[in-house]
């Protein structure tokens, strides 16, 4: 097996692929990139037995088709070590893989590549094409809400829901719901839900592009399968019931507040500096056209920001964490944030004051 490539082509897929390699890996083979030359074509995957990644990358001539596993970290490194416009030619002679660039030879240890396990894929129950920025923005607009380690690990992830040809992505970790829709002209009218993990939601938010160029994905009763030009990527689903998430959504807010987001991201900003560092609670106390936020913390300190806002209504004094109200405030796309309010023990809804796209739920604290 022998192969020439340039080094910027090598580099970001490798990083790519690097990626979901794990560090700490019971089985040796896992902390390898498995190559693979078949005609011009370089394929380089990593995998963690949850999360594959295959990255696709066209040779020029005079490539010898063969596969091998090699070192995934240490292959990444010499190539981020090498200058700019270097060409890599890597070859295997007797089980090592022996790479040069320039001056530059590396002798790499290999792993055959028969030892190199795939994740399974049964077949796939349904398919769809969408652009890869509007997953991308399913993505961005809900992943922050993802539990992490939770003990019911069906929040540990984000739940995929496509109902009458429309694309839902929703997370929650018990404090605070992020979710958003997007048409997505899926031709399939039942519901249809699967998780997908941490992981693999934060992996495939990488690979997608700000573009109009598609993604092909794959849903099957055990992986989530997604293609584009260059990656394939394929994840294990979280195998679990996701909470009813509509009956957390609140109704009947009376309260409807409409203000500035960067105005309001700016003060929770501030505030937060001096809240609990433990609880990060801040005190929000509504009047007509103006929101008081206040903060303090154990050493007696505080702080207190007074907003303008579109509000003419009775008053309200509520409580919540502000790393929450800050995660949706920038993750909001549009000027003006709309809070909906009921009273000082029910959640808040916030969305964007044009838009019913995205839509996030935060708990109250007591202070």
């Amino acid at each position: 097996m022998q192969f020439t490539i340039q080094r910027e082509a090598l580099l970001k897929p490798l990083q790519l692929v690097a990626g979901v390699v794990e560090r700490r890996q019971t089985l040796p083979v896992l902390s390898n990139v498995l190559l693979v030359v078949d005609g011009n074509t370089l394929s380089l995957t990593g995998t963690d037995l949850e999360v594959e990644l295959v990255g696709r990358i066209p040779l020029e001539e005079g490539s010898e088709a063969g596969e091998i596993t090699v070192p995934a970290r240490k292959l990444m490194d010499i190539c981020k070590s090498l200058p700019d416009d270097t060409a890599i030619t890597l070859k295997v002679e007797e089980g090592k893989a022996l790479i040069k660039a320039g001056r530059s030879r590396f002798t790499l240890a290999t792993l055959p590549a028969a030892d190199f396990p795939n994740v399974e894929d049964g077949p796939g129950a349904m398919s769809f094409a969408i652009t890869q920025n509007k997953l991308r923005r399913l993505i961005d607009r809900t992943s922050f809400a993802m539990a992490q380690q939770d003990v019911r690990y069906y929040l540990n992830g984000l739940l995929l829901e496509i109902n009458k040809g429309q694309l839902r992505a929703v997370a929650t970790d018990g404090h605070r719901m992020a979710m958003c829709t997007v048409d997505a002209n899926i031709d399939y009218q039942e519901r249809y839900q699967l998780i997908v993990p941490r992981k693999g939601i934060l992996e495939l938010a990488r690979l997608l592009g700000e573009a109009d160029d598609t993604v092909n994905v794959v849903l099957g009763s055990h992986h989530i399968r997604a293609t584009t030009g260059d990656f394939t990527f394929t994840s294990k689903l979280v195998d679990g019931k996701f909470p009813d998430y509509e009956r957390v959504l609140p109704r009947g807010g009376d309260k409807i507040v409409i203000a500035d987001r960067q105005t309001l991201r700016d003060a929770f900003s501030r505030t937060a500096i001096l809240s609990n560092e433990k609880y990060r609670g801040i005190r929000l106390t509504l009047e007509s056209g103006q929101l008081k936020i206040q903060a303090n913390n154990p050493e007696q300190e505080e702080a207190e920001e007074e907003v303008m806002v579109d509000y003419n209504g009775a008053g309200l004094e509520i409580g919540f964490n502000v790393s929450y109200l800050l995660d949706v405030m920038n993750v909001l796309g549009h000027e003006q944030a709309k809070m909906v309010l009921s009273d000082a023990n029910s959640s808040a809804l916030v969305q964007e004051a044009e838009s019913d796209e995205s839509l996030y739920v935060v708990m109250p604290m007591r202070l």
